[in-house]
């Protein structure tokens, strides 16, 4: 998904606080090593505490906690170029009402496209389809020495079938036989784990 170009909300700078702006960049990362980018979220008891003893809003904090889950998002964005052919893939996985596929893979220069298809039995009632906890998945490459980057893209679809699609960078081999598609679910907001995963 392509990023709006970030514009900053003033000209102005205060230099005397350079120091400090960068003493904060050094303990971001140093919170990342430390819990092996994996914090969890500050209790509420925590978020309290902190918000009366520095006099900040509680809203605030937690705000800025949140934004730590989705420094991801931020990665480069690797748009496919010079489409070169697709290779059919044809693989499935069954999960009791629920029918995951990927059907081909599209090969460009610099990258790939890999789209999961979703389909289940619909919910008669439309109202608890909209109202249904929404979770998305998110790949790896499994097998390979290489290191990939997968993006989820986005998807949509309608009741009893969902499409996501993903841009794996650089292009994987054209022979499927190298590797393997992990796909793992996570809840929204936030990233939780359900558990479920598979592999194609």
């Amino acid at each position: 998904m392509e990023q709006m170009s970030f514009e900053p909300p003033t000209d102005h700078y205060d230099e005397r606080i350079a120091t400090i702006d960068e003493q904060i960049c050094q303990l971001i990362n140093q919170r990342k090593e430390l819990s092996n980018n994996n914090p969890g979220f500050p209790t509420k008891q925590y978020i309290a505490d902190w918000s009366k003893k520095h006099h900040f809003y509680e809203d605030f904090l937690n705000s800025i906690f949140s934004n730590f889950f989705y420094e991801d998002v931020h990665r480069p964005v690797v748009k496919p170029t010079g489409f070169r052919k697709n290779i059919p893939i044809l693989k499935s996985f069954e999960r009791e009402d629920e029918f995951y596929s990927v059907t081909f893979m599209r090969q460009y220069e610099n990258a790939s496209t890999v789209h999961l298809n979703i389909d289940s039995n619909a919910i008669e009632d439309i109202s608890e389809w909209q109202l249904r906890e929404m979770s998305h998945f998110e790949l790896s490459i499994k097998g390979s020495d290489i290191q990939y980057d997968c993006r989820n893209e986005g998807g949509g679809g309608s009741m009893g079938s969902e499409t996501f699609m993903f841009v794996v960078s650089p292009a994987l081999p054209d022979d499927k036989s190298k590797y393997k598609l992990v796909f793992k679910e996570y809840k929204a907001p936030f990233q939780k784990e359900t558990g479920f995963e598979f592999v194609i």
